[in-house]
């Protein structure tokens, strides 16, 4: 039997009771191939295989897409109503508010269909069909058509997509596309067909006393009572195939959708998840693990920390830069925080000791097999991180400090289109080049940017920059600022944010009406763009010659860790695709003297209340529905409002919004958050302490009818009491 043949085996392979019931992202077409349901039963699964995903007909996947650039949602309803978080709706509902209408603050409700508000560039896709292409790859791989590392990298994969694309019956038509991807390290290769529907409505979105009550505070722990929930919902034309926005467009009638279960859960009871989460590293080795913790989390911890006491200041102090950086400090605190909890989690936890003693039965298990590429690998990959990891540190400082710290840099290959030319004298391109550079500045002065603010920002960053990259490995610009401005930052950025080209319109225009070489030699944004740019690139092509070499090694490593496995089945790395992950109603204790029940209630909020602190303000109504204990049919038994539950299934980013359903494939809730005593989750996955936090749908329905008065939305459901 060859190696392919083996390594195959090693990832489909079943037995019966060994895997543990609630780690692992599977995928939804190799559930019958690895046995998948047979061990959800196990765990109280009522439906088979089919009714959650088939290639030939309808199942609960059809109701499920990606919400945005990197959420999930569900449809609710047979008219294209779709649940997902509030913070996945986030950025939609800043981009929809104002001073005027401060939907962020209010909350939106939308009382009839023509209420609904269009939302510029957002999206919803669905998955098509899923093919095995892993025979493809291989062949051209192995005809030299393509070189094993290539079939790791967007550009090969994507012309191979599109060649089987065009000879499948979905080409060309509305709304698809195609994408091909990796799976165990390169093991595996499956192509996706997605139809992406452009036309989605805003219908509803709690305020954010409600959507993110608990805020920065709460993030990542649990107990936990935000109703992070947000409604939209998809429009198509006549046909109903994608389209994009027309007042004419009706909603989708889409092809399944979700029951909701008002019944209630207990603990122990089955629940599952379906959606895309994002990406998990669960194959690092220590030396890998060290990486991130050191190279990547501890400079993003610095340096996002820094930016958001400069951005919480300023919002703090108006209501337009509160809007305008709402999304914006809500993204970046998101990943701080789980920075900070992930290197706490991996101590905490002994994640490395967990690595260490994995890699000591791998070198076992290797040396008993004789396999000469599985006794070395790990050397090696270890060899490549202790030359990668300051590469990487010193790329994660330059990223988070001018990429996604400082957000004023020009365009420097806009300005070397028109240097050339200037030079060459040719009006007629410097004149299409103004056009361009006028729309360019609009890109960076856009509606969620303030200039002073940036400008504060950058007085922390550049001196921080500085402190944390030695003075030989700084870009260009460090240099000229201590020579020309003997180290002055403040005075340094002063300038560039009054006098650069793209500072402002009346710079810009004052240049594009004369424009020369000699204003462009000048131009301290420019200067600073450059060096910082040409620092990047060459720091991005050292890390990808290692990426290369360690694609490989982890090909070799993730194969052999399969067969070592064996006979339980392996599952790949989240990679945003669509997975499922089952797990039970679960409560936990994490350190001795503490035990959380695995659900919360109404009475938490009230607890929590602090009007003097934002992130836990009730509204008036919310506190007087509570007060009054008017609930209705979305109360417990004992009168109590649920509000928000834990799960034992594997979730990550991506997962948020996903939909959490009982054993009968009902909604029960929506997940949004792990807890943080398991933020090392995505390297390595903990049996007894990894919860996920999610929503109660009761709570949805509750704060839709009573707080949000938009109970018609409620009908277009189907109920199951």
């Amino acid at each position: 039997m060859n190696k392919l043949k083996v390594a195959l085996l090693a990832i489909v392979a079943f037995a019966f009771g060994n895997a543990r019931a609630d780690e692992g992202m599977w995928l939804l077409q190799m559930m019958k191939e690895q046995h998948l349901v047979d061990m959800m039963k196990e765990s109280g699964l009522k439906l088979e295989a089919d009714d959650l995903y088939s290639p030939n007909k309808v199942s609960i996947k059809d109701a499920i897409g990606i919400f945005g650039r990197g959420c999930t949602g569900e449809i609710i309803s047979p008219e294209g109503l779709i649940l997902t978080n509030h913070h996945c709706g986030y950025g939609s509902i800043q981009m929809l508010s104002s001073v005027e209408h401060d939907y962020l603050t209010d909350g939106f409700w939308a009382k009839n269909r023509g209420e609904e508000l269009p939302v510029p560039g957002l999206t919803f896709v669905f998955v098509e069909r899923i093919v095995d292409v892993t025979d493809v790859v291989n062949e051209k791989i192995k005809k030299g058509e393509i070189s094993e590392n290539a079939s790791f990298t967007p550009q090969a994969l994507n012309k191979i997509a599109d060649e089987l694309y065009k000879k499948s019956d979905l080409y060309n038509k509305s709304g698809i596309s195609v994408q091909l991807l990796p799976f165990f390290a390169g093991n595996k290769f499956y192509m996706f067909y997605k139809k992406t529907y452009s036309d989605v409505r805003m219908v509803a979105a709690p305020p954010s006393s409600v959507g993110k009550f608990g805020g920065e505070t709460d993030n990542w722990t649990w107990p936990r009572h935000t109703g992070d929930f947000s409604m939209f919902r998809i429009y198509a034309d006549a046909k109903g195939e994608p389209a994009d926005y027309d007042a004419s467009n009706k909603p989708l009638q889409t092809k399944k959708h979700l029951a909701i279960s008002i019944k209630g859960l207990e603990e122990g009871d089955y629940a599952m998840i379906m959606g895309f989460p994002g990406s998990t590293s669960r194959y690092l080795t220590v030396s890998e693990v060290e990486e991130r913790m050191e190279a990547s989390n501890e400079p993003r911890i610095t340096i996002r920390g820094a930016r958001q006491d400069v951005l919480k200041k300023e919002m703090n102090a108006s209501d337009k830069i509160r809007i305008q950086y709402a999304n914006k400090y809500a993204g970046s605190s998101n990943y701080w925080k789980n920075s900070i909890g992930m290197n706490k989690a991996i101590i905490d936890n002994d994640v490395l000791g967990d690595k260490a003693k994995q890699e000591a039965q791998f070198a076992q298990f290797a040396k008993e097999k004789g396999h000469v590429d599985y006794q070395n690998v790990v050397t090696k990959i270890n060899h490549v991180v202790e030359q990668e990891k300051p590469i990487v540190y010193q790329m994660t400082v330059l990223v988070e400090s001018f990429f996604s710290g400082v957000e004023f840099i020009s365009p420097s290959f806009v300005f070397q289109d028109l240097r050339k030319a200037l030079e060459e004298k040719d009006n007629q391109s410097v004149d299409s080049l103004k056009s361009q550079i006028r729309e360019t500045y609009e890109a960076i002065h856009n509606k969620d940017y303030d200039h002073e603010v940036d400008r504060k920002v950058a007085k922390v960053l550049f001196p921080l920059y500085k402190d944390l990259i030695e003075e030989s490995l700084r870009p260009d610009i460090f240099k000229f600022i201590e020579e020309k401005y003997k180290g002055d930052f403040d005075k340094f950025i002063d300038e560039m944010y009054d006098n650069s080209i793209m500072a402002s319109k009346d710079n810009l225009e004052k240049f594009l009406s004369k424009p020369s070489i000699k204003a462009l030699d000048k131009d301290l944004s420019l200067r600073y763009s450059q060096s910082v740019i040409d620092k990047y690139i060459n720091l991005s092509a050292a890390v990808s010659t290692f990426s290369d070499e360690k694609d490989l090694l982890h090909k070799t490593y993730v194969r052999g860790l399969s067969e070592m496995k064996l006979p339980k089945p392996s599952y790949p790395d989240a990679n945003f695709t669509i997975r499922l992950t089952y797990g039970n109603v679960k409560s936990y204790s994490p350190k001795d003297g503490v035990f959380y029940n695995y659900y919360t209630t109404t009475k938490g909020i009230l607890e929590k209340e602090n009007p003097e602190d934002r992130e836990f303000v009730v509204p008036g109504k919310l506190k007087e529905l509570i007060v009054n204990n008017d609930y209705e049919r979305y109360a417990l038994p004992n009168g109590d409002m649920p509000v928000c539950f834990l799960t034992t299934n594997d979730i990550t980013g991506g997962n948020s919004g996903s939909p959490v359903l009982n054993a009968h494939g009902e909604l029960i809730g929506t997940a949004f958050d792990g807890n943080w005593e398991s933020l090392s989750g995505d390297i390595n996955f903990d049996d007894d302490l990894q919860r996920c936090i999610n929503l109660d749908v009761r709570y949805i329905l509750f704060i839709l009818e009573k707080l949000g008065d938009v109970g018609y939305l409620i009908d277009e459901m189907t109920i199951v009491e």
